[in-house]
């Protein structure tokens, strides 16, 4: 896959293409498509980094996404959002993990662990 020039495409739209990415990444993980959930997580790594690096730090964007029908995207957005939400981003982390939804209950959970740690220090 070529690879995507972030830098030139808006927020709203960033955004969207987070959540078309973790869609993709969720259908890879139940597929056992390994190289697509790879390449799903980098770029939704890329988005939240280019959001990131945007006046202001715009990764507040993706907190749009907590209402996402899909538990990868909404769990995706949380731990992107760690920084600049952390208590809206704690919230919904705890609520995935306290949820029936298979992978991600237990992929949030671990993230809770990691970061009453201290071994997770959102950034």
């Amino acid at each position: 896959m070529k690879q995507m020039r972030f830098s030139i495409i808006n927020a709203v739209d960033l955004v969207e293409l987070f959540a078309a990415f973790g869609v993709l990444k969720d259908h890879a993980l139940m597929t056992d498509d390994k190289a697509e959930v790879n390449r799903a997580f980098d770029n939704m790594s890329a988005i939240a980094d280019q959001l990131k690096s945007r006046k202001g730090d715009q990764r507040r964007a993706l907190l749009a996404l907590y209402d996402h029908r899909n538990a990868c995207v909404r769990l995706a957005a949380a731990k992107a959002t760690l920084a600049v939400a952390p208590a809206e981003a704690r919230r919904m982390i705890e609520s995935i993990a306290e949820g029936q939804h298979m992978h991600y209950s237990g992929d949030a959970g671990m993230c809770l662990l990691m970061l009453d740690s201290g071994r997770l220090v959102p950034d």
